[in-house]
């Protein structure tokens, strides 16, 4: 069973052999998502690139967001045999040759695009690392928004994801189970593995139902449960992992 990283070259490691074993099982779109503010994408999505040479050689194309952000990381990769442009250049445009697509940190604001570009990417391989998609303010919580959702959003297949918030960590790895891990001192503690991601009222109530003690008859009390797993030092260890993603 996969635990939480303890620093980012752990998770980077973890995502990078979740996204293999999803291509190889047949996924073919797919997303990475680490959800910490003030990443630094660019080192992440250069590991990932070792994935896309050994499958495709250099049959594959890498999106950037805009022109700007392409045009950096050529600068700082150096001289690459395949493409990497923005999203809308009309020199990165899909070729039917094409074996693979990488799309590094699209957001809300790219997401039409995104869409069309999926569509037309087909049963290719396709990775999007470290997206920013679910800006409500921008997709909306309309109709539109909800037709969004169904129709894209939900076909894609999230192979590595993890969440540290106040208290409580959300986090999956592929082919494991979605995951809650509840603090707990100076450790995480596994309090929920499900087929699908926990989020909403549904998270609450996990989380609700692991931290408020509930009334045991004499009988449950004989009968305790196992404990879940528990990862010794682990708050420690995460409170590095974040202070290394702003370094």
């Amino acid at each position: 069973m996969p635990e939480l990283p303890k620093d980012l070259d752990e998770a980077i490691a973890q995502a990078k052999t979740a996204t293999k074993a999803a291509l190889e099982d047949g996924y073919r779109l797919v997303q990475v998502e680490i959800g910490i503010p003030e990443l630094k994408v660019q080192p992440i999505a250069e590991e990932f690139l070792p994935i896309f040479e050994d499958l495709f050689g250099d049959r594959f194309k890498v999106y950037f967001p805009d022109a700007g952000a392409a045009a950096l990381a050529r600068r700082d990769w150096g001289e690459r045999p395949y493409i990497i442009r923005g999203l809308s250049e009309p020199k990165g445009q899909m070729q039917p040759e094409d074996e693979g697509f990488l799309f590094v940190e699209p957001s809300a604001v790219e997401v039409n695009t995104l869409e069309k570009m999926c569509e037309q990417a087909g049963d290719r391989p396709t990775v999007i690392l470290l997206p920013k998609l679910e800006n409500v303010a921008i997709i909306g919580i309309g109709l539109a928004g909800r037709q969004l959702r169904e129709r894209f959003l939900s076909t894609i297949e999230s192979c590595y994801y993890i969440q540290p918030s106040e208290g409580y960590a959300v986090f999956r790895c592929y082919p494991s189970p979605w995951q809650v891990w509840l603090e707990n001192g100076d450790t995480y503690e596994l309090i929920s593995e499900t087929a699908t991601k926990p989020v909403g009222d549904d998270l609450e109530r996990l989380i609700t139902q692991a931290t408020s003690p509930a009334e045991k008859s004499p009988e449950e009390d004989t009968h305790k449960p196992l404990a879940a797993p528990k990862k010794p030092g682990l708050m420690t260890n995460m409170k590095r992992f974040l202070r290394a993603l702003s370094q």
